[in-house]
């Protein structure tokens, strides 16, 4: 990414380091809580990696939007489940994978390409790409802060350095 592309490229980084710390954290479930939830009417475990699948689809159907003919292959994602009870390794995989279409989609985003318009299914006539990304960012954030809460009453031992990247 040129120097058309800094706020882009900044973007993609923090995008980065919440997918990586996310992931870090998935890594220390423990596979027989899978069907933990904290109260009655919460999400269990296992639903909870399958809405974070749908946080990261989310960033993959924005660039689509932005830019769809170099992303033509990234219809075939929406054929793929989100919000399903999903175990350990298949969220870690398919993260690892929207993470790939993410920094491919990002490619070919430029800054000029964040002030652009969208439809998005809140806004029919479109938000600015950088809305709808920031407020993508905010719910994958929120997500992989109720996962850490979940390990933490599950007694998993995880502290601020699992939530946030030290520098």
């Amino acid at each position: 990414m040129g120097e058309s592309n800094a706020l882009a490229s900044l973007f993609l980084s923090k995008l980065e380091e919440q997918i990586e710390r996310t992931q870090h954290l998935i890594a220390l479930i423990p596979p027989d809580k899978l069907e933990w939830k904290p109260q009655p009417d919460s999400l269990r475990v296992c639903d909870l990696l399958g809405h974070l699948l749908e946080c990261l689809a989310g960033f993959c159907a924005t660039l689509y939007a932005v830019n769809s003919a170099p992303l033509v292959h990234f219809s075939g994602l929406r054929e793929l489940p989100v919000n399903h009870c999903c175990g350990i390794e298949e969220a870690s995989e398919r993260i690892r994978d929207y993470g790939l279409h993410i920094r491919e989609g990002f490619a070919v985003l430029n800054d000029a390409n964040l002030a652009s318009r969208v439809p998005t299914v809140f806004v029919a006539e479109g938000e600015a790409v950088m809305t709808v990304m920031l407020g993508n960012l905010e719910h994958f954030i929120n997500h992989k802060y109720q996962l850490f809460f979940y390990l933490k009453l599950m007694g998993a031992g995880v502290m601020t350095g699992d939530l946030y990247r030290t520098r």
